[in-house]
């Protein structure tokens, strides 16, 4: 897998607050994930991560501040514009077609790439055979390089949990982002597929010279993969900065340890209770 041609833009989150009916999900948020980088988006449940993600992709509209790619302001625009300017993102729950096959699947991923218009398909006109034989050779070279090509064939319903998530990361790259958002890679994965994951993650980033925002609970892979880290909690950014300093940061630290016994008092409550 060749780099890509086109210049990879910044994107800016500057002051992003997100209401919902009085609730404020995120509040002022910012930071910046540099071209080329891997950015990630880390804090306990109900953080804001998710509402995070969905602001930049355009599922959710923020109440107030800016998400700009380059020249482009994302918060007005629809997900399928945003997707147009290089934003490919991967879902934490797996948001595949189960009875397709991969390749099919794959082939989803390149419908924003398509020229050909539906009479030209229909009519099978040789630029439409030549544009589908063109996708279907990238398809295939992607395939390849996720580790896929064993199961090119093969209906993603009946593939593993660990390799479905791999063809939902190799779905977003078929659609030659320029800004890959990762949404818990590695949620409900084994040591080993984590790993692996994790291996394939750097091979996107070294390969493409691609930027790649993630949302992870795993603070090891974290820690290893990222650039930069942004913390939120209740959402408000309490930290950003390179992963060491993060780390180490006080607030943080109370973040994740007041999570952490809440989550010990709950368990406790149910073993006296039950």
């Amino acid at each position: 897998m060749s780099d890509t041609n086109t210049a990879v833009p910044r994107l800016d989150v500057r002051e992003v607050t997100v209401r919902f009916a009085g609730l404020t999900a995120l509040d002022a948020v910012g930071f910046t994930v540099e071209p080329g980088s891997v950015h990630a988006v880390i804090g306990p449940n109900g953080a804001g991560k998710s509402t995070c993600f969905n602001v930049l992709s355009g599922v959710y509209r923020a109440t107030s501040g800016s998400v700009r790619f380059g020249d482009a302001e994302l918060t007005a625009l629809a997900p399928h514009r945003i997707a147009a300017l290089g934003v490919a993102r991967t879902f934490q729950n797996i948001a595949l077609s189960p009875m397709l096959s991969v390749r099919d699947n794959l082939m989803l991923g390149r419908h924003r790439l398509t020229r050909a218009g539906f009479l030209s398909a229909g009519l099978r006109l040789p630029s439409a055979r030549r544009e589908a034989a063109a996708h279907g050779e990238r398809v295939t070279e992607i395939a390849a390089f996720v580790g896929l090509s064993e199961h090119l064939a093969t209906p993603v319903g009946l593939l593993s949990y660990g390799v479905q998530k791999r063809v939902e990361l190799a779905r977003a790259l078929c659609m030659e982002p320029l800004l890959l958002l990762l949404d818990e890679p590695v949620a409900g994965m084994n040591g080993g597929e984590r790993r692996d994951m994790a291996e394939l993650i750097v091979a996107v980033r070294e390969s493409l010279g691609i930027s790649i925002l993630l949302v992870e609970h795993d603070m090891g892979m974290v820690m290893r993969l990222a650039d930069a880290v942004t913390v939120l909690d209740f959402g408000r950014r309490i930290a950003d900065g390179p992963p060491g300093e993060v780390q180490n940061d006080p607030e943080v630290i109370r973040a994740y340890l007041g999570a952490a016994a809440e989550s010990t008092t709950a368990s406790g409550t149910e073993e006296v209770t039950s």
